[in-house]
């Protein structure tokens, strides 16, 4: 069973997080709470924590330099940040650290449990082959014009959001990350993450994985096309990952969505 963290010093919003995690994952995944970055480091350090879903403004050690901590000692652990929007240039300092991903408060339940069983997909990579998880990703790059919040109204989002569409649209079918999409568009992990939310008014992970699944849906009109091989068209190379993924947006599996179709064609 992966172990899961979850760091809030707002107990009612580390309460509601926790029961929605619980919700979701039921048994897969066990999940601690800490509400401070001092408290998080102890636990993480005691069970040996996978996934860390951290909020960056934390009173004592903040989810940045709880999370740098963690990175030192563990390439591999999946690092999940909260923020508020307003709050964003903070991030910044978290470059280095490799987050996963950053949601930003108020988050939406479909975009924060796509994160996480992202996360837990790595996660279970990364216990099977310790090795080759976590390899590579050593950005430290800078945007071209600047990383504060003041930046962005001179960006022409257009442009950013055509040049990111046409990134996804020749790489979906691969294993990226938002790492990879920042340095291909020569940016820092965090001006990318906050461009990105301009662009498309959601995060990274949530929307690549929506992409990939209209993607999925368009082949499943193809009767001929096998169901293990769409996912692998898409991005997917475990085909019961896929299949979770997809029932997540759509409510329903390929197979049941793929039978639908066909029912609606005879009817």
């Amino acid at each position: 069973m992966l172990r899961l963290l979850i760091a809030d010093d707002e107990i009612i919003e580390r309460q509601v997080l926790y029961k929605t995690l619980q919700k979701n994952l039921g048994d897969r995944c066990r999940v601690f709470q800490a509400e401070n970055g001092r408290e998080a480091l102890k636990i993480y350090r005691e069970e040996q924590i996978q996934i860390a879903i951290l909020d960056i403004e934390m009173p004592g050690i903040n989810g940045i330099e709880a999370a740098s901590q963690i990175r030192q000692e563990d390439k591999d652990c999946c690092i999940i940040f909260l923020t508020a929007f307003d709050d964003f240039s903070y991030a910044r300092r978290a470059v280095r650290v490799q987050a996963l991903d950053y949601l930003l408060k108020p988050y939406d339940e479909q975009e924060l449990m796509l994160v996480v069983e992202e996360a837990m997909r790595i996660a279970g990579k990364s216990r099977k082959s310790s090795e080759e998880a976590g390899a590579g990703n050593t950005s430290d790059l800078e945007p071209e014009s600047g990383d504060g919040l003041e930046e962005t109204s001179h960006v022409r989002l257009s442009k950013v959001t055509s040049l990111v569409s046409g990134y996804l649209h020749d790489n979906y079918m691969f294993d990226i990350s938002m790492q990879d999409a920042a340095r291909a568009m020569n940016y820092s992990e965090a001006y990318f993450c906050r461009l990105f939310k301009l662009c498309f008014d959601q995060n990274f992970t949530s929307y690549l994985t929506q992409y990939r699944v209209e993607k999925a849906k368009k082949l499943l009109e193809q009767p001929t096309v096998n169901v293990k091989e769409i996912g692998k068209a898409v991005g997917y190379s475990d085909s019961n990952y896929f299949a979770k993924v997809f029932k997540r947006i759509e409510g329903q599996s390929p197979t049941e969505y793929r039978l639908g179709i066909f029912q609606k064609d005879k009817g």
